[in-house]
């Protein structure tokens, strides 16, 4: 079963995504940036087989590449060509070897018992047949394997949901609802692992600039490209009412689940 055509057009190629990490890495004001974050939680050893399951860019690789141990080896993987092409163009002198690979994680290409651990960032939301997913994780995992999945929690950049809504009603309804969140996640990942702790991230946003909200709005693809320039103008009015700052929280986090 493959990934909704909304969601493969935005990730399709790598601009959507990076519009979206870009706001949270220049206006986030967590002490610890979160691939950082992520990365603290692996708690692997210095030799271990580790799968990423919708890698993106692999900016979680590229951040943390100086951290990877020589006995790490890692497969990325995506379901887009264009997210994969990106993503080892970025890690190419990372100093650090990585296969990457074009695959669907409803459907693993992968023997069973192979990996230590395997990674999904923010990406389990996306997939029609979660359980199917889950499943899949589970069987190419050794025992006592994790899975380390993050996601978002329901008040997750609430406050920006709410700026759009006064800006087109219309898209209330579109309220950006996740279906593996911090809050449905425990239940959907118990039936598949014996130990599943969740682990929230402390931070939030802090924007000053209305183009990098502009930016982040347009790759979810909610509002028409000929309301972009309307859509400035709103923003900008908005940071001028606020006294330059509008402010964010961030309600992410991950399951850190064991086989």
């Amino acid at each position: 079963m493959k990934i909704p055509e909304g969601v493969a057009r935005q990730y399709r190629a790598a601009s959507n995504l990076r519009a979206r990490m870009q706001l949270h890495e220049r206006f986030g004001v967590s002490a610890q940036p979160w691939m950082a974050w992520v990365m603290d939680q692996f708690a692997l050893p210095a030799q271990a087989r580790i799968l990423e399951v919708g890698c993106g860019v692999g900016k979680l690789w590229q951040e943390n590449a100086h951290r990877l141990p020589p006995g790490w080896d890692v497969t990325l993987t995506d379901q887009s060509a264009g997210m994969l092409a990106q993503a080892q163009a970025n890690l190419a002198g990372a100093g650090h070897p990585f296969q990457f690979e074009q695959v669907d994680v409803q459907s693993l290409p992968y023997a069973g018992e192979t990996f230590d651990a395997v990674v999904a960032n923010h990406m389990l939301y996306h997939v029609p047949d979660l359980p199917a997913a889950l499943g899949e994780i589970r069987r190419v995992l050794k025992p006592r394997g994790a899975l380390i999945a993050a996601t978002n929690g329901e008040r997750h950049m609430v406050e920006l949901h709410e700026l759009v809504e006064r800006f087109a009603p219309e898209v209330a309804s579109h309220r950006w609802r996740e279906a593996f969140s911090l809050e449905t996640g425990l239940a959907l990942l118990a039936p598949f692992f014996v130990d599943v702790e969740q682990r929230r991230y402390t931070g939030g946003l802090r924007v000053t600039e209305a183009e990098p909200l502009v930016a982040y709005i347009m790759s979810t693809e909610l509002i028409p490209a000929d309301q972009r320039s309307q859509l400035t103008r709103f923003f900008q009015a908005e940071l001028d009412c606020s006294g330059g700052v509008i402010a964010f929280q961030q309600d992410t986090g991950l399951f850190r689940a064991v086989k």
